[in-house]
């Protein structure tokens, strides 16, 4: 479980700067804690960076701890569709844009790539540690460790 618990920090982390850069840079026309005046909370910013990152933190635990079971299916299949509807959805609910096809325009291209290679760490990692930990008895000796040969 820590391994899930440092992987799903580290995404939080790592997905929070780069919504970061990716506003500094105005690849994204949102603000990654518009959530804040939204919903007409005052908190610093530095909370709604905290906020959001352990919302993230939630988020990329539940995703390594679902799709570890899912090791027969290849990371880049999984990642790419469960990225893809994350990254539109989320544009989707922050532009609350109608379902129409001129709407797929607005929709950020840089954020939908960091969205999928996030969602690939996440989940080449769950199945790594998960098929490791399954087939663990492969790798075992046929002597003791502490025997000399």
């Amino acid at each position: 479980m820590s391994l899930a618990i440092i992987t799903s920090i580290v995404s939080a982390i790592g997905f929070s700067c780069v919504l970061k850069f990716l506003h500094y840079f105005s690849f994204i026309s949102w603000h990654p804690i518009g959530f804040v005046k939204k919903w007409d909370l005052t908190i610093a910013p530095f909370t709604a960076w905290l906020l959001l990152g352990l919302v993230l933190f939630l988020l990329f635990l539940l995703l390594y701890i679902v799709l570890q079971y899912a090791w027969r299916v290849p990371a880049f299949f999984t990642s790419f569709i469960i990225g893809l509807a994350f990254a539109f959805l989320a544009e989707w609910v922050i532009y609350d844009l109608p379902a129409e096809k001129e709407s797929f325009k607005k929709l950020s291209i840089p954020f939908i790539v960091v969205t999928i290679t996030v969602c690939r760490f996440v989940i080449e990692t769950a199945q790594f540690h998960y098929y490791s930990r399954k087939f663990a008895h492969r790798n075992k000796l046929m002597y003791k460790n502490t025997m000399i040969k």
